[in-house]
Parts: C-alpha cells; sequence; structure tokens
C-alpha cells in the first residue's frame, strides 16, 4: 500500500520483446527481401560517385551547383569537398554521400505520399501525427535493435534505420505546406473545372515547394546525423572513422571524421538551401548559371551579326 510500483507494474518491455521476438520468426524473410532493393539503389549510387575521378566530380559539382543554386555557393561547396579530399577522407565522403541520397530518395518516396494523404484527410493526418511524435521523439540508437535482429548489419540496415529516423519532417512539412495553400485558389481552380489531380500538381503542390524544399531539407540533415550513429552497426563512411577514433583513443581520426561530418552537413545545407531560394524566382533554370551564361553570349554573338548584317545594308 505504501509503495504500490514495488508490486504492481506494467511489463511494456517483455511484450514489446515477445512481439518483436514473433515478427523476427515469422516474417524475418520478408524483411531480408528489403535488402534487395535498397542495396541495389545503394550500389549503382555509390558506385557512380566512386568512379568519378576527383577532379572531374569537383568540376560537375561546380557546374551542377552553379547551374541550380548561385555561383557563390558553387565555389563554397567545390572548396569544400576539396579541403575533404586534402584532408583524406575524399573515399569515405562519397560512401557517406551514397547512403544520405539512398536514405532521402526512399525518404521522399515514401514521404511525401504520405504527406499529401495527410493533408487530404483529417483522420490520416490524426492517425499518423502520434506516430510521428514518437518517431521524432525516440533516440536514434532505438531504432538499430529491430533493425539488427530484422534485417542484420551493414550498410542497408544503415539506411533502413535512416529512412525511418529522417522520414518524419518530410510528410509532417509536406502537409504544412499543401494545407496552407489559399483555398479560394483551389475553389477558383475547381469552379474552372480542373481535376483534382491537376489542382494537386499544378497548383498545391507548386504553391507549397518551398515549404516541402525546407522539408526535404530537415530530412538530408537528419539522415546526416543518422548514418554518424549507424557506424555501429557496421555502416561505412565518416561516421565509422569517428567510431574507430573513439575505439582507438585516437582523438585525431575522430576529429578528422567529425570535421569532414560537418562540411558535408554545410556542404548539403547550403544546396539545398540556394536551391529553394532560386525556386522563388520568376526566373527558369534555363537562364541562369553556367546555361544562362552561355545563352547570353550566344544572343549577344548573333545579335552583334544582326546589327552588323543590317549596317552593311
Amino acid at each position: 500500500m505504501v509503495d504500490p510500483f514495488e508490486i504492481y507494474h506494467i511489463p511494456l518491455g517483455d511484450w514489446i520483446q515477445s512481439f518483436l521476438d514473433y515478427v523476427v520468426k515469422e516474417y524475418r524473410p520478408i524483411f531480408h527481401a528489403i535488402r534487395v532493393p535498397v542495396g541495389t539503389v545503394l550500389d549503382a549510387i555509390e558506385q557512380s560517385l566512386i568512379s568519378f575521378n576527383p577532379v572531374i566530380f569537383l568540376v560537375l559539382l561546380f557546374f551542377f551547383c552553379w547551374q541550380f543554386t548561385t555561383l557563390r555557393t558553387a565555389i563554397f561547396c567545390t572548396a569544400a569537398m576539396t579541403l575533404m579530399g586534402f584532408l583524406g577522407m575524399w573515399q569515405e565522403s562519397m560512401t557517406t554521400i551514397a547512403l544520405v541520397l539512398s536514405s532521402v530518395l526512399f525518404a521522399v518516396a515514401i514521404g511525401l505520399p504520405l504527406g499529401i494523404w495527410s493533408a487530404k484527410s483529417d483522420r490520416v493526418e490524426a492517425i499518423l501525427r502520434p506516430i510521428l511524435d514518437v518517431m521524432q521523439t525516440l533516440p536514434g540508437f532505438v531504432y538499430m535493435v529491430p533493425v539488427v535482429m530484422l534485417v542484420g548489419i551493414g550498410n542497408v540496415p544503415g539506411i533502413i534505420v535512416t529512412v525511418v529516423f529522417a522520414l518524419p519532417p518530410i510528410i509532417r512539412l509536406t502537409n504544412l505546406g499543401l494545407r496552407e495553400v489559399p483555398s479560394d485558389t483551389i475553389e477558383a481552380a475547381r469552379a474552372f473545372g480542373a481535376p483534382e489531380s491537376r489542382i494537386l500538381f499544378r497548383i498545391q503542390i507548386p504553391l507549397a515547394a518551398n515549404t516541402i524544399m525546407a522539408g526535404v531539407n530537415q530530412t538530408i540533415m537528419m539522415a546526416l546525423s543518422m548514418v554518424v550513429y549507424a557506424s555501429m552497426i557496421a555502416v561505412e563512411g565518416l561516421g565509422q572513422m569517428v567510431l574507430r577514433g573513439i575505439g582507438r583513443l585516437d582523438v585525431g581520426l575522430a576529429a578528422v571524421g567529425g570535421i569532414g561530418i560537418v562540411i558535408l552537413a554545410m556542404i548539403l545545407d547550403r544546396i539545398t538551401s540556394s536551391i529553394t531560394e532560386q525556386s522563388r524566382n520568376r526566373t527558369r533554370w534555363t537562364h541562369r548559371g553556367p546555361i544562362g551564361f552561355l545563352r547570353s553570349i550566344f544572343q549577344s554573338h548573333l545579335l552583334h551579326r544582326e546589327r552588323t548584317a543590317n549596317g552593311k545594308l
């Protein structure tokens, strides 16, 4: 009577363990089958990145960033990646980028439809909200235990853990962005007879693009942080450098890996943020960056030839 918690308690941990043991026993082959598509995507991205010569990769990175972001962002990202190469972690950085890109690809493929569905249905939003709260509140280490039991260790389980950990932001912000689209705009489109699919893809998603891109940005940052934690289950990359440094008490190795993670996070954040800012401008992407620069030179040349021809006439 004085201390009822010593006598009565809810064995929640035992229930969870029993449920997990049942899932592992009955459905483990299904989870092992998930390794095939995830591993295929990861291998394709990783081999593509590693196959590039570092100089060619830096040149392509510069022109990509200049085209879709700004010249300042392109210079910063190229210089940062060059620094990572000189610090001796080029291979690890390519592996980490492949892991992050693969995780974000699957997270967006799952989270974007769920966010759209949640925006369309209040009931779905009410069901997803507590689930997303739990997913964002639980420490990332908690996800590793069931995934290791179901799938094993390595890069593929690391991606699965990362997708689960990084999924909530894209769902929440897609839902928020679509719900913030003015209702009078949607009603006007319906009044003109536009179908729901066209309203979604031509009106709602473009107007909510900034909020959705903010969700993608947050997903990328969370994926990068989880990829580092997932080094504990044999996931390769920069996180493995930090883990080895901690295990050997090698402060230098751990510091280099940590600096690489910070630099990579800055690069990814700058790229996604700049793409979001550029999407607010009405200038078409073909009229800016290196394509826009070459286009202006070509148009100037044509204008000069036209003026020369008119002068001769």
